[in-house]
């Protein structure tokens, strides 16, 4: 898993609420358990004009041109900013996988679905929840400027406008442990490879029944 430390990233604005997961990955993507090939479907109902399916040239569909990651000025965007409960719906992990495939390493809105937050933490997406008034001025500052960046810092837990305005979040301690350092529940697990191999190495002398070779 990639680790998150800072980012000075481009925003791009979803000025929607309850984002749910198949709006993120709609559920006729959801043909592989790789971690990769999903970015080029990432919101697809709303970036294309056309249904889409698995397996289409999607560099020859239709973009829907009012949809705002198909806007020239927000190309290249990292930053999400959003309305409350994004998210929500099905488990599934394709839809931070998405995200991350797109470009996108961090979205900030009010509240996340609780699943979907644990998701991204352990794929390496920051989920950053501010106030919603905070999110109101964000929404300001982005269509009054465009290019508008933002510095997220995940070890200080601020992001901070290009005006020098900082605002701090919360985030629990081990997530921000393991995303900082890069590390998924398998690689958390790996740090204690010596301590698996001493007790594997132990069990064998204590039930060699257990180890038929």
């Amino acid at each position: 898993m990639q680790a998150f430390t800072t980012l000075d990233g481009l925003v791009v604005p979803l000025d929607r609420a309850n984002v749910d997961t198949d709006v993120i990955i709609p559920k006729q993507f959801l043909v592989s358990i790789k971690r990769t090939g999903f970015g080029p479907n990432l919101f697809d109902a709303w970036r294309y004009l056309d249904r889409g399916e698995p397996g289409m040239d999607h560099g020859k569909r239709p973009l829907n041109p009012d949809f705002v990651l198909n806007h020239a000025r927000y190309q290249g965007a990292e930053i999400i900013i959003a309305r409350r409960n994004f998210g929500c719906g099905s488990s599934r992990e394709h839809a931070p996988w998405a995200l991350l495939e797109y470009g996108i390493r961090v979205v900030i809105a009010p509240s996340f679905a609780e699943i979907f937050s644990n998701n991204s933490f352990k794929n390496g997406l920051l989920p950053v929840v501010l106030d919603e008034g905070i999110m109101d001025e964000l929404f300001r500052q982005v269509e009054k400027n465009p290019g508008f960046r933002l510095q997220v810092d995940l070890e200080a837990q601020t992001v901070t406008t290009p005006g020098g305005q900082a605002y701090g979040f919360e985030v629990d301690a081990f997530k921000k442990y393991s995303l900082l350092n890069g590390l998924d529940e398998i690689g958390l697990t790996m740090q204690h490879l010596h301590e698996i191999r001493d007790y594997e190495k132990r069990r064998r002398k204590e039930a060699p029944w257990l180890f038929a070779d």
